[in-house]
């Protein structure tokens, strides 16, 4: 592992907007998050999946893998991230090294990639990312990129994660430094309002990003750049001119927030855009923070009066849906923001929660479980539940539905039970007041389904089976009476 690697790894590790990392002693944190990863579980796992995960959201940059061209297949189009015009992200671009590149070295194989792509696309910037193979044989992607970005004139942004160097979460804030050293503060806007602000951790899932938009476009709250989801890389670069920041997801980009309050003095906070209460509540410390940053005074009435408006809205849709639910039991099997976020939803339909995972959460998600669910919330969260354990929580009915990421919908499938998406491979987005809509109404699509009733009777010649058993036990008791 390089010495600029090592260094990058320790700031994340001092990172002061990490609540676990900040309760550890001087001796643990000097450890870090370095656990070691179980093999063939790389899938989802490693620090260079975080990365490109955390920025292949930026829709307009070539995003190039330096290693064997496994590292990119397994991580291409992971999430159902969504753009409004370019489609640049959706290409894949790797080196493909191979066994002469690991002898000799593949740095001039990067700087040919660098070329071509820029005389084929040219993208406003090119993201080279560090992966195993390359790491181990001592590439120097900061070098070959700063050589690119001189001669070619087009901003060339090394982002030094190599799957070993620890968990995706770990590569998540990895990819987050990169930007924060060689993107944010680039470049200055054309224009700024005190309304302007960056949503930091959000990926517009299948579009998320678009159903709170417009909610903030009736505000007058300028979106001045989104990191990384449906974001352009000239915005991010002007990113530093924002009047304030919202967190997402703290467990993938928090470094970025806390990192732009120190650099620049932009204040931050997190928040949620599922469910409904949560999405007010987003709207009111946006309102608040860009008051106290000079933006009109007449901001909150204003916001006061789109939250009475669409809170009644989206009430009166879910009426119907909240009847039909009420009391039926979700197992919550996620992770992060939504460990806590898509709860607060889920009560609002009047849904039970059984049990939420917590096993990627923070100390604040696990806090704010706590503050959702009260008494019961120590008896809900699940740090790590197995396949075997979610069947039989299933099949005893201890659960009416399972939401989970796809890897998990065979077991509930398997239980003959309902299951619906609540992860980034999702189809539907759940974000605002619109999304909590559909949310409540997939649900009720896939509890009452009557396809469940079917798969749950027993098939017809089982039943056929059955039927001649009980003849002949009955014809031998009638025998032995007689007899």
């Amino acid at each position: 592992m390089s010495p600029s690697l090592k260094n990058k790894i320790l700031q994340v590790f001092e990172e002061p907007g990490c609540d676990k990392n900040q309760g550890k002693s001087e001796k643990e944190r000097k450890k870090g998050c370095t656990k070691q990863l179980t093999p063939g579980a790389a899938a989802g796992g490693c620090a260079f999946d975080g990365a490109k995960i955390a920025l292949q959201p930026i829709v307009d940059v070539a995003h190039l893998v330096h290693g064997p061209i496994a590292c990119e297949g397994n991580s291409w189009d992971n999430r159902h991230s969504a753009s409004s015009g370019s489609q640049m992200y959706r290409t894949g671009f790797t080196t493909d090294i191979n066994e002469l590149d690991v002898i000799y070295g593949g740095e001039k194989r990067l700087f040919k990639a660098i070329r071509e792509i820029i005389e084929r696309h040219d993208p406003p910037a090119v993201f080279v990312y560090q992966t195993c193979v390359t790491a181990l044989i001592g590439d120097d992607i900061e070098a070959v990129c700063a050589r690119a970005a001189e001669k070619f004139g087009k901003p060339v942004i090394p982002v030094n994660a190599p799957g070993f160097a620890g968990p995706k979460n770990l590569g998540n804030k990895l990819g987050a430094e990169s930007v924060l050293d060689y993107v944010i503060g680039t470049e200055e806007p054309t224009t700024t309002t005190p309304f302007d602000i960056n949503i930091i951790g959000e990926y517009n899932l299948s579009g998320e990003l678009w159903q709170v938009k417009p909610l903030l476009d009736a505000l007058g709250v300028r979106v001045l750049s989104c990191i990384a989801g449906d974001g352009r890389y000239h915005e991010i670069a002007t990113a530093h001119r924002a009047r304030a920041n919202m967190m997402v997801c703290s467990k993938s980009m928090i470094n970025i927030a806390t990192r732009m309050q120190e650099r620049w003095g932009i204040p931050y906070f997190e928040g949620s855009f599922y469910g409904i209460a949560d999405m007010s509540t987003t709207l009111r410390e946006i309102a608040r923070l860009l008051v106290e940053r000079g933006a009109p005074a007449d901001l909150k009435e204003r916001t006061e009066a789109l939250i009475a408006v669409e809170e009644a809205r989206a009430w009166e849709r879910i009426r119907a849906y909240r009847e039909r639910l009420a009391g039926k039991k979700v197992l919550l099997i996620t992770g992060g923001v939504k460990s806590w976020s898509v709860v607060s939803a889920l009560q609002e339909a009047g849904l039970e929660v059984v049990g939420t995972s917590v096993k990627k959460s923070t100390r604040e998600d696990k806090e704010k479980i706590k503050a959702i669910m009260g008494d019961e919330a120590d008896a809900h969260m699940i740090d790590d539940m197995t396949p075997r354990q979610m069947y039989a929580m299933l099949r005893e009915a201890k659960a009416d539905i399972m939401l989970s990421g796809g890897r998990s919908q065979f077991v509930a499938l398997k239980a003959r039970m309902p299951w619906m998406d609540i992860n980034q491979e999702r189809h539907h987005a759940f974000a605002g007041y619109e999304g909590m809509v559909t949310m409540i109404a997939e649900i009720d699509k896939a509890l009452f389904n009557p396809i469940w009733d079917q798969v749950r009777a027993p098939a017809p010649w089982d039943a056929a089976d059955s039927l001649l058993r009980e003849q002949d036990a009955a014809q031998l008791a009638a025998e032995a009476a007689a007899g």
